[in-house]
């Protein structure tokens, strides 16, 4: 990629970044262009899809959810890796309003822009929840997928104004009913 294309196609994922943050996902394609002053032919360029959009924006940070629940796995207890990741995923997933709907579409379709990057979260978290459950510190009747949904859940409810306060502390009451000790450790 030449430079110039790369640095307007970093340019328009800050300003995507930006907007779907503020305004939500199904932000105007068109506006994410004005906002980043390219014509909408340049912004479908470098994006031809919401979703190829999003998938930009997610797979650096869902990167990142990977190789943290690796150095989790390598170095904390199974408890508090499973928790500290989980933690961060779910701030992941409240980073783009509106995303858990989309990623939760995306594990079933596999023609989906974001489907690979959502399989890979999703698979870091289950190796974190196994060796929960090896360790006999994590519920032995959830998997992976529930877990996914969990992050979708609370992710959800930190959408929410009205709940959105509560959002630490039922995070706690889901990390509860994930350990088999029932307690917290974040």
């Amino acid at each position: 990629m030449r430079a110039d294309a790369r640095k307007n196609r970093d340019h328009l994922l800050v300003v995507a970044g930006d907007a779907i943050t503020e305004e939500g996902v199904h932000v105007s394609l068109r506006d994410i262009a004005r906002r980043a002053d390219v014509g909408l032919a340049t912004l479908l360029r470098h994006f031809p899809t919401r979703e190829a959009l999003l998938d930009a924006l997610l797979r650096t940070r869902f990167d990142e959810l990977t190789a943290t629940a690796d150095d989790l796995a390598a170095s904390g207890s199974p408890e508090g890796a499973l928790l500290s990741w989980l933690a961060d995923c779910v701030a992941c997933t409240r980073e783009y309003r509106g995303v858990v709907a989309l990623m939760t579409a995306a594990l079933e379709d596999t023609e989906s822009a974001l489907h690979s990057s959502c399989v890979t979260m999703r698979a870091a978290g289950t190796r974190l929840l196994a060796r929960a459950q090896a360790a006999g510190t994590a519920r032995t009747d959830l998997d992976g997928t529930d877990l996914f949904a969990l992050v979708a859940a609370l992710a959800w409810l930190g959408d929410q104004a009205a709940l959105a306060p509560r959002a630490g502390h039922l995070f706690d009451v889901i990390a509860g009913a994930i350990l088999t000790n029932g307690g917290a450790a974040r």
